[in-house]
């Protein structure tokens, strides 16, 4: 059973960087051919996939957030990072980290094999 748990500032400011550690067990995330997203939930808004970092350590990114946004590694660790820079109360949301075992990005949570409990960032202005 993969298990995903996401943590991070639960508060930021307008402008500042959001970081948020999706730290994975049951699962190495260089296992072949799992990829693992990022995505957010806002209130009244479908489902955003953010980018996700592949098994081989590519990274791959919505193109309307890629200028803002890292997702990095920590194969020693089993987690995966994401930063999203210059943020604005749109970016508040639900953040959930997400597993596929296929390149693809889903706009339903259940679509994904596995998915974290999700953590809220609320960013003020």
């Amino acid at each position: 059973q993969v298990q995903l748990r996401e943590s991070g500032p639960g508060l930021v400011k307008t402008s500042q960087t959001v970081s948020l550690t999706c730290t994975v067990s049951g699962e190495f995330i260089t296992t072949r051919y799992y990829y693992w997203s990022w995505v957010r939930q806002s209130p009244g808004k479908g489902l955003e996939w953010i980018g996700y970092m592949a098994y081989h350590g590519g990274a791959y990114y919505n193109p309307s957030l890629k200028s803002r946004t890292t997702i990095s590694r920590d194969t020693s660790k089993n987690q995966v990072t994401l930063q999203l820079n210059s943020v604005t109360p749109e970016d508040t949301a639900v953040y959930y980290c997400a597993v596929s075992r296929d390149a693809n990005y889903y706009f339903v949570l259940d679509e994904y094999d596995y998915c974290g409990q999700g953590t809220q960032v609320t960013v003020s202005s």
